[in-house]
């Protein structure tokens, strides 16, 4: 008697009747099908395409999270054009109009108009101080502010100059080498952009401290000893002027070669 007992073939059918309904149970609940006759195998890929379609959405919400953030970004650095650095330099272009009135006003001889556009002038020169200053230690820096504020210093120092030889207090070649050469630096400075920045020296500084004082005494009225000294300060300006220049010149140079020498190599790295 070989055969297996009709109970126990009983059981056995009973007992995987009831394992294939649990399957077939487990497999519904964890695929989401409404069909009764599902397997736990036609369940896994439900499961799958579940996850599948979760991780899709999530990327998506991901990277509209970014978009999000990066148009976010793009309006805090709209509106940080509004900072104190820039309304400090367009302070001070707007100082330009209104110091060219005073200084002509009367003829542009009268010692109180004077002394008024000298003001207008030496709060101009603060703000040149301090614009810069703030931007930099406060993260202010704006594109408006780097094209703004180099305009606004040549404008201010150049309606000076100009008003200054049109009176007649300042020989003309004077004001053709100071604005000369800060034209001359700034176009330089475009030039050689490509191949690196050149900073800002001592000397630079020194030179811009020196013609701020130098012009500022200039549009005053001044008599006697002062008007001596203000004559050598201004000699002292137009040295470091020329100085200056020459300087920016050489590091101009020796920056566009360093630039044609690393590109040079670097291509031939590459072709190698």
């Amino acid at each position: 008697m070989t055969g297996v007992p009709a109970s126990a073939a009983g059981g056995s059918s009973a007992a995987k009747g009831t394992a294939a309904g649990t399957a077939s149970g487990a497999a519904s609940a964890s695929g989401g099908s409404g069909s009764s006759g599902a397997s736990a195998t036609s369940g896994a890929p439900a499961i799958a395409g579940t996850s599948g379609a979760s991780g899709t959405s999530g990327a998506d919400s991901g990277s509209k999270t970014a978009r999000g953030g990066k148009l976010a970004a793009a309006a805090v650095n709209q509106a940080s054009v509004w900072n104190i650095a820039n309304l400090l330099t367009m302070l001070r272009l707007l100082l330009v109009p209104g110091f060219v009135a005073l200084m002509l006003a009367d003829g542009g001889y009268d010692p109180a108009w004077r002394a008024f556009a000298w003001a207008a002038f030496a709060v101009a020169m603060i703000t040149d101080l301090f614009d810069g200053h703030l931007a930099r230690r406060y993260d202010l820096v704006t594109d408006f502010g780097k094209i703004a504020d180099p305009i606004a210093d040549k404008a201010i120092m150049g309606a000076a100059l100009i008003c200054l030889s049109a009176l007649g207090d300042l020989p003309w070649w004077v004001t053709a080498v100071i604005l000369g050469r800060e034209l001359g630096i700034t176009l330089l400075r475009f030039l050689v952009i490509r191949y690196g920045v050149i900073p800002a020296s001592r000397g630079g500084k020194l030179k811009t401290l020196t013609q701020g004082v130098a012009v500022g005494m200039y549009v005053l009225a001044l008599t006697g000893w002062l008007a001596t000294l203000r004559f050598w300060v201004m000699a002292a300006a137009v040295v470091l002027t020329v100085v200056t220049g020459l300087d920016y010149v050489r590091q101009a140079i020796v920056l566009r070669r360093q630039g044609i020498a690393e590109r040079k190599a670097a291509l031939e790295e590459t072709e190698a």
